[in-house]
């Protein structure tokens, strides 16, 4: 595989697309060595057949506000790759939605379900929508409007959605209702949902929790733990949430939250209290994190991210490319040892080259974050199963997961100065199972 040529190719075949061009470069450039290794990949062209999606849906969504006005979104649905499951990715819905970035979330959906090791295989979908704003009522005629079109293409053994940034389990319940009246059926279409109508404990902790799990089996590795660590958290949606909660649990200090207006810096820590209070100011009253400043006499920087704050641990949990070169190189200045990312592709390619030179521990997304999709999965199986597990028995199979990423990780990124590249090994780990999967099942 020449991997400078394919990407220039896709290039040129889907030009404007920039963050599925960076996702496809970061998985190619660890690749290469190990594809090399299987002549009969070449042979069949698999890398290209795995960086061009299945297919893609695009539709106008059509609904009217509360003032009586038509209003116009468009949605998507982009099913990339389903040889080892059902596709499998959540719903963004949000201003800045496009169909390169919702590229790149499926691509790099594919290989973090295939390092869960559950049967999904990878798509991501949304609308440029957002519901910032918006009445309950307004979600809600655009939720059925939306799924109105996407529940042609989906179905438990097709396609199953889920949350992503904008859609919560408000989102997904509107949606499941609309599905369920168009279908005349009652199955687990999609995850994330309400625990009376078939939803998982410990869900919309998953993602959160995961990461921690994960920072922590990294931390083992260099004989550390959380007790006594303090953290930089991003955003204030439920990744930083329950990330922060998992933080608190394990003994770290939580010093920084954020969304997309600015940061706080609280020196004296986030603590249950306070993260009680950020829970219930983003989730029941749509605020905004300057108000936790106001409230309890910290720091607030407008129009910043949190990445020039001393800490010991990085948790990047809001949106792509939140870190890039200069703020990593900062980091690593201020003593930071690891950054371990809750969000999807957070990290600046440059960024990622900083903290690998740097040799701190660094764990790229699609391995950290895979606690939420693995849960989700596991209400797949809830719900295929018609009944519920408990969230010790969910928790405890999220933590057996995300312990088995980190040894797929180790086991194909172990470099011969015994510095563990996190990119190499999740992106090696997830390809081979996808691509001896595309093998098995022929040119299709």
């Amino acid at each position: 595989m020449d991997a400078k040529k394919v990407l220039e190719d896709l290039k040129r075949r889907f030009p404007n697309e920039p963050e599925y061009h960076q996702a496809v470069e970061e998985v190619l450039g660890t690749i290469e060595e190990e594809y090399n290794k299987h002549p009969e990949f070449e042979k069949a062209n698999l890398i290209e057949r795995l960086c061009i999606p299945d297919r893609i849906y695009q539709f106008r969504v059509t609904w009217m506000d509360d003032k009586g006005q038509i209003q116009t979104n468009m949605g998507y649905r982009v099913q990339h790759n389903n040889v080892i499951g059902p596709y499998k990715g959540g719903l963004r819905f949000h201003s800045f939605v496009n169909l390169g970035i919702l590229k790149f979330l499926a691509f790099e959906q594919t290989f973090k379900n295939s390092l869960t090791t559950l049967p999904m295989g990878g798509a991501k979908g949304g609308s440029d929508f957002s519901p910032r704003g918006k009445s309950n009522a307004e979600v809600m005629r655009f939720c059925q409007a939306f799924m109105l079109e996407l529940s042609r293409h989906i179905g438990p053994d097709i396609d199953v959605p889920a949350g992503d940034i904008g859609v919560g389990g408000r989102e997904v319940g509107y949606m499941f209702g609309m599905y369920k009246k168009l279908t005349r059926e009652f199955s687990g279409v999609l995850t994330e949902k309400g625990l009376e109508f078939g939803g998982s404990l410990i869900r919309p902790e998953a993602t959160g929790y995961g990461n921690v799990y994960f920072l922590k089996e990294m931390l083992k590795t260099k004989g550390m733990d959380l007790k006594g660590k303090s953290v930089l958290i991003s955003g204030s949606g439920n990744v930083a949430q329950y990330t922060a909660e998992k933080v608190l649990q394990l003994g770290g200090k939580v010093l920084t939250m954020s969304d997309s207006d600015g940061y706080i810096y609280d020196p004296d820590g986030i603590d249950r209290a306070k993260l009680d209070y950020i829970m219930e100011l983003k989730n029941l009253y749509r605020g905004r994190i300057r108000e936790y400043a106001e409230k309890y006499g910290c720091k607030y920087v407008a129009g910043a991210r949190p990445w020039r704050e001393k800490a010991d641990i990085a948790l990047p949990s809001a949106t792509q490319n939140e870190i890039n070169g200069d703020e990593a190189r900062q980091l690593v200045a201020n003593g930071i040892f690891a950054v371990s990312e809750g969000a999807n592709m957070p990290s600046t390619p440059e960024a990622i080259r900083v903290f690998q030179e740097a040799k701190i521990l660094y764990a790229p997304g699609k391995a950290a974050n895979a606690g939420g999709v693995s849960v989700s999965g596991l209400e797949m199986s809830q719900n295929s199963e018609r009944l519920a597990w408990t969230s010790e028995e969910v928790d405890a199979r999220l933590h057996a997961i995300m312990e088995n990423i980190h040894q797929n990780c180790v086991k194909y990124g172990k470099e011969s100065d015994g510095y563990i590249n996190y990119v190499k090994g999740a992106n090696v780990a997830g390809f081979m199972k996808v691509a001896k999967a595309m093998m098995a099942q022929g040119i299709v």
